[in-house]
């Protein structure tokens, strides 16, 4: 698992930011079915990959040997009834020009979801529904 977010000191740290629902619910459901952490390239921010663990979501510069450039930690989802409510959490920034990076990076892994999570379902056999038998033929 990938801890660099936590033992690099940050520039600024953000603890009341808010992650849109539709992004935290389908990296909830892509972190349940496709694996504990999940590592995916952002194709429109070149040399940057975003790494999806159930705790923290970090995006890190490859070509710097992983180092975070900015992170979602500390999510607030416990005993959560709105899912269509804006998760709370605490964004790290780890470089000064971080912010320029997170609506995008959250796009990006958006649809790289949606596509990983289709081939998913594509895999899984669907089953089939049986009819019960009448009283009458019993």
């Amino acid at each position: 698992m990938y801890s660099r977010h936590t033992e690099i000191p940050t520039l600024d740290t953000r603890p009341g930011w808010q992650v849109e629902a539709r992004y935290y619910n389908q990296a909830a459901l892509a972190l349940r079915r496709l694996g504990p952490e999940i590592r995916l390239p952002l194709p429109i921010l070149k040399h940057l990959d975003l790494i999806l663990q159930p705790d923290a979501w970090v995006v890190v510069d490859r070509v710097l040997n992983d180092m975070p450039v900015v992170a979602w930690t500390a999510f607030r989802a416990a005993r959560r009834h709105n899912l269509h409510r804006p998760v709370a959490c605490e964004l790290r920034l780890y470089h000064s020009m971080a912010t320029m990076v997170t609506n995008r990076a959250l796009a990006c892994m958006a649809d790289r979801l949606t596509v990983a999570l289709a081939q998913e379902d594509q895999r899984i056999p669907r089953g089939q529904v049986i009819a019960f038998r009448s009283r009458s033929s019993a």
